[in-house]
């Protein structure tokens, strides 16, 4: 929440020209969203990389036992990255999408 927090910020006179020239509320939430959405799916990905690589190292460590990361495991980390980058993007979203154009544009940060 606090990277997408941050970029509202830092996008406010780019939100601002977007909602002079017409774009709606629909529109930049929509925006924020997928970018959270996006960014959880990466550290998702990221994550089922890194522990593939460490069970792989652990199996091969370990003789007796072997680990592995089922399609079950997978999916339900898959779905619960996105549920969390859709909770905690809806804030950061809704503050994007509810900024009045003309305060975005005065926007000196």
């Amino acid at each position: 929440m606090n990277i997408m927090l941050v970029s509202v910020t830092e996008r406010t006179k780019e939100i601002g020209i977007r909602k002079a020239i017409g774009a709606g509320r629909g529109v930049i939430l929509t925006q924020f969203l997928i970018e959270a959405l996006i960014i959880s799916l990466i550290g998702c990905a990221l994550g089922l990389a890194l522990s593939w690589v460490t069970l792989k190292i652990a199996s091969a460590l370990m003789d007796a036992v072997t680990f592995s990361i089922t399609p079950t495991i997978a999916s339900l980390s898959v779905a619960f990255c996105l549920a969390i980058g859709l909770l905690f993007g809806l804030y950061p979203a809704n503050k994007a999408a509810n900024k009045p154009p003309i305060e975005a544009l005065r926007y000196e940060g």
